[in-house]
């Protein structure tokens, strides 16, 4: 005799680039990075913008962590802010690598998350926007576009069929 599972057992539906279970994860349902820290390389576009303008790369993962309550370019404009002022702009990224890694369910790796932006800031964010890449969201839109095309679908006009000629 067929038992469908018990409404508990079933995994949520999945949203915009989130796994199931993004809040309270446990330990044991913790996931590991797509990416190690030093695998910068493997996106040597964002590897160049990341050492060269961290703050919109920043701005960006910001974005997304905080599903877009603020805007990218608030974020990026705070973190180069900080970093000009104070020379800490790790301690305001720290904190969204923390709030990522809760949100995935990611484990506090290779080291704590203030030692991992305040020795290797740009590796670190690198691995945070492969991060969010791999798990769905495209970075270039931000998360209200990303929302849009969700809901409504990718709009694609009409091919030109002939066009003039002479």
């Amino acid at each position: 005799m067929y038992s469908p599972k018990p409404p508990h057992l079933l995994a949520p539906p999945q949203g915009y680039g989130q796994p199931p279970y993004t809040t309270g994860v446990s330990a044991s349902a913790q996931t590991s990075w797509s990416s190690g820290l030093c695998d910068c390389c493997v996106d040597i576009p964002n590897c160049c913008l990341t050492c060269w303008c961290p703050c919109i790369i920043f701005g960006q993962i910001a974005e997304i962590i905080d599903k877009g309550t603020t805007s990218c370019g608030v974020h990026g404009v705070r973190y180069a802010l900080i970093n000009v002022l104070t020379g800490c702009g790790c301690l305001y990224s720290c904190m969204y690598r923390t709030k990522l890694r809760r949100q995935q369910g990611l484990p506090e790796a290779p080291t704590n998350d203030c030692c991992v932006h305040f020795c290797c800031g740009p590796c670190a964010l690198c691995q945070e926007y492969r991060e969010l890449q791999c798990r769905g969201y495209d970075m270039s839109i931000g998360w209200k576009e990303g929302m849009n095309r969700q809901m409504h679908g990718v709009q694609i006009p009409p091919a030109a069929i002939g066009g003039m000629n002479r």
